[in-house]
This record gives structure tokens, C-alpha cells and sequence, in this order.
């Protein structure tokens, strides 16, 4: 069993964007910019928010925050989105989700500019990406890839099982796992709530990657032995012995699974560090050098 180390990947990815900026900052130019809207006070949310601008700091990066209270307008945020796209300062944003219930999340994604949709939201750039044009790449999924490339797993003519179909994950992994290209061309199933027989086709998978988003749920009696398993699920579970009185699992019981998996991520490890790598990366595509 071999360790996806997403922790180490990501930071051979920080340092070399940070050599990067530090070449054309010492040109004169100036470094990326990279801006977030935070709509309440979500645990999850801030921690991860957190970490972004954690991470920008650590590779030159010039990062903003704009924290809104929960009852803000959906007319409110469409207008700091509009003021952001024609911001020429800021290179890419984001904005957090989940959204409140009174903000329609799909008008808000819609009306993010899709040359500052670093998330890779925007249906145009969800649609370049499913024809295989450039485009900015949704930053887990893009991580997932990048992962598989650096640690050379072979996927060509591979069974991939992919279990959920969020427009987050599940959808865009499915769909770049299949394209014809080098860490690509598996024959990928899409496995959701409705799926029959998930175990029967799961034993059979030669790479499985879970964004369901229940603790635990791939056990080692639904993998065969050599699987790779890439678990994308975070989620926090109440244990007492722990000082935050809550322990960080994924969707993979990676006890049982690890036996026999020939390779694993961990979580948390994994494909969490990966993600912010990621979008770093299409910040700096943004900012376009």
C-alpha cells in the first residue's frame, strides 16, 4: 500500500508557483491577486478560507476578504460580484459555498466572470473543460489529476468507479477521468443515491475516487485487492477523546480499505491540500505572466 501524500505534492506545487511569482515580481510585475466573499460564519467555511489566505501568503500572493453577514441581499452580493469582474487588481475570486437559502446559488455562480472563475464554476468554463478546451478546471478535481500524474498511475483502459455526482466533483472527475489523454481513458461509471448494485460494481473498480460525503462508507468487503482509492469526503464526527471534541474522517474506512488498496489517500492529507494547491495554480493562470 502506497501513501497519495496530497500534503507533499501540494507543497512541491506552492514552491514552484512561488518561484514563479518571485521571478516576475523581481521584473517589476506585480503578484497574483486572489479574493474570497465569505457569506456567514460556517466553521468549515472559515477554516477553509483560513487556509486559502494562509496560502497565499506563503507563495507571494496578495489576497482580500470580503466577509458578509448571513442576511446580506442576493442583489448585495450580485453587486460586490459585479464590482469584482471589473476590479482589474484582483486576478481570480471565489465565492464560498454553501450559499444562504435566500441567495440563488446558480444566479451567483452565473454572474462571476469566467476569466476570474478561478473555481471553475461558470458554465463556460464547466463546458470547455467537458470538450476538452482550456479552461479553468473546478480546483478538487483538477487536484485529483494532478495527484494521479505525479505519482504516474497508470488509468488508460482502467475501470473507474466514481461515487457522487456533485457539479463540485463528482460530474467534473467523471468527466476528466474519461477524456483521452495521457492520465485519462478509464471507463468511468458515475455511482449516486439511486445506483443498484454499488458493492458488485465497486468490487470490480480498479480506481475508485468517493465524494459522497458519508463518513466511512467504502468498507474493504466493497474493493478488490490493488484498488486505487482516492477519497475526496471530509466530514467532522463527534469523539470525545479528541481536544476539539470532534475527529476529521473521509468518505473511505481507511483502515480496513488500506490492506488492500495499492494505493490510498488520506484524509485528512489528501486531496484537501490538493484542492488549495489548485486554485493557487489557476490564480496564477489568471494573473496570465
Amino acid at each position: 500500500m502506497n501513501i497519495l501524500d496530497g500534503k507533499k505534492i501540494s507543497l512541491d506545487i506552492k514552491s514552484e508557483i512561488k518561484n514563479c511569482v518571485l521571478k516576475n515580481t523581481k521584473k517589476g510585475l506585480r503578484p497574483p491577486h486572489l479574493a474570497a466573499i465569505l457569506v456567514g460564519n460556517d466553521g468549515a467555511s472559515l477554516t477553509y478560507i483560513n487556509s486559502k489566505i494562509k496560502s497565499c501568503d506563503e507563495v507571494g500572493y496578495k489576497s482580500s476578504l470580503y466577509h458578509y453577514n448571513i442576511k446580506i441581499s442576493e442583489q448585495e452580493l450580485l453587486e460586490k460580484i459585479d464590482e469584482l469582474n471589473s476590479n482589474e487588481k484582483i486576478d481570480g475570486y471565489i465565492v464560498q459555498l454553501p450559499l444562504p437559502k435566500h441567495i440563488n446559488q446558480n444566479k451567483v455562480i452565473n454572474r462571476i466572470s469566467p476569466l476570474k472563475d478561478v473555481d471553475g464554476f461558470h458554465p463556460q468554463n464547466f463546458g470547455s473543460m467537458s470538450q476538452g478546451f482550456d479552461s479553468f478546471i473546478p480546483a478538487t478535481p483538477h487536484g485529483i489529476i494532478e495527484l494521479i500524474e505525479r505519482y504516474e498511475i497508470k488509468t488508460s483502459g482502467k475501470s473507474c468507479l466514481v461515487i457522487g455526482r456533485s457539479n463540485i466533483v463528482g460530474r467534473p472527475i467523471s468527466i476528466l477521468m474519461s477524456q483521452k489523454s495521457k492520465f485519462g481513458n478509464a471507463t468511468v461509471t458515475l455511482a449516486h443515491s439511486n445506483t443498484k448494485n454499488l458493492i458488485e460494481i465497486s468490487k470490480s473498480a480498479d480506481i475508485i475516487i468517493s465524494a459522497l460525503g458519508i463518513p466511512e462508507f467504502l468498507k474493504s468487503n466493497m474493493v478488490k485487492k490493488g484498488v486505487v482509492v482516492i477519497d475526496v469526503g471530509i466530514t467532522r464526527v463527534k469523539d470525545l477523546t479528541k481536544k476539539k471534541g470532534y475527529k476529521i474522517v473521509g468518505d473511505v474506512d481507511f483502515e480496513g480499505v488500506s490492506k488492500k488498496a495499492s494505493y490510498i489517500t488520506p484524509v485528512p492529507g489528501g486531496v484537501g491540500p490538493m484542492t488549495i494547491a489548485m486554485l493557487l495554480k489557476n490564480t496564477l493562470r489568471a494573473r496570465n505572466f
